[in-house]
């Protein structure tokens, strides 16, 4: 995974080490199941709040532990070298960078398209006005996260080249921080960093995903865990299905739950929450369409070791389904 490292360093991102992530010994690890998840992560960070998961797990003979990443991307390293065996929800565009690394993962579940969940953003007295109007500019953006191919998407469709601008890879703390200061023009985040921008900051939205970018986000695991548990794997996305539609549900309810695990106003939750679709649903091959099209678009800028074949990448199916019979869209 060296090129992953060389892409975004583990060390510059995690609060921990892999190491300190890793237990000592394989006595440890029994019945003990890792799952990594980030700020974005709303499912995860739901069933981390009410306990539902442990207590089906506990069930099941398993303990639940839980790692907070600051992207994605280090996310999936983590579970490709066995820190994790479980990860929440990551955009669409991380399993491709893992799967170019050779990454041993497999796809358990797709949250369905929420174009307007990830925003290019620009301050309120910004001259920009357009998406052409980014040419020559500095624009903040995490690499290899979803609202990266955003930004190369949404500059194809103005007629520009990722060479057009400047871009500065930062993670969205510190592209908030550089995106206040001025130091960049316009930044590229997903939610909820664009409603709390929106609310705290007045940023503007120059464009979001709509017919851009479908932003589809995605929860794996180790391959290797998902052949030799297929109860916690079952089990995990059940949970996942059913809160999904709980956040759905119950909208002011859930901002509340989240708001103080996130530190954001519950006003603020509740608009991030609305333009995601939380919708959980089993894929197959026939569902990785955008996933080959993000692969074609970064190995085409040069930010891919190599090309990548999406439907190569293993896929889980809910128990007694082949992956064509899961659910159609």
């Amino acid at each position: 995974m060296r090129y992953l490292k060389r892409l975004l360093p583990l060390a510059a991102v995690l609060g921990t080490s892999l190491a300190a992530l890793t237990p000592g010994n394989a006595a440890d690890e029994t019945k003990t199941v890792r799952i990594g998840f980030q700020k974005s992560s709303t499912l995860a960070t739901v069933l981390k709040t009410n306990g539902e998961l442990e207590k089906r797990l506990a069930a099941l003979g398993y303990k639940v532990s839980w790692s907070e990443f600051a992207s994605g991307l280090p996310l999936l390293e983590a579970l490709n070298v066995g820190a994790i065996e479980l990860s929440a929800d990551v955009a669409d565009t991380v399993p491709v960078f893992a799967q170019a690394a050779g990454a041993k993962l497999t796809y358990v579940a797709q949250e369905a398209p929420s174009p307007t969940a990830q925003a290019i953003l620009v301050r309120p007295d910004s001259p920009l006005k357009d998406l052409a109007d980014l040419k020559g500019k500095k624009v903040a953006v995490t690499k290899a996260a979803g609202a990266h191919f955003l930004l190369i998407s949404a500059l194809s469709k103005a007629g520009l080249k990722f060479k057009d601008i400047e871009p500065a890879y930062l993670s969205p703390a510190d592209g908030r921080a550089a995106f206040e200061k001025g130091a960049v023009d316009a930044w590229v985040v997903w939610d909820p960093f664009v409603s709390a921008a929106q609310k705290q900051a007045n940023a503007r939205v120059l464009a979001d995903g709509t017919g851009i970018a479908s932003y589809q986000r995605y929860y794996l695991a180790a391959s290797a865990f998902a052949a030799s548990d297929p109860k916690v794997i079952e089990t995990y996305f059940e949970l996942l299905q059913s809160t999904g539609q709980w956040v759905k549900a119950n909208p002011a309810e859930a901002a509340k739950v989240l708001a103080p695990v996130w530190g954001l106003d519950p006003a603020i939750v509740e608009t991030a929450n609305g333009r995601r679709s939380y919708q959980v649903r089993a894929l197959s091959a026939a569902d990785l369409t955008e996933q080959q099209r993000i692969a074609d678009v970064f190995f085409a800028e040069g930010l891919l070791p190599k090309e990548v074949k999406a439907t190569d990448a293993e896929i889980w199916s809910p128990t007694g389904k082949k992956s064509s019979e899961v659910e159609k869209r």
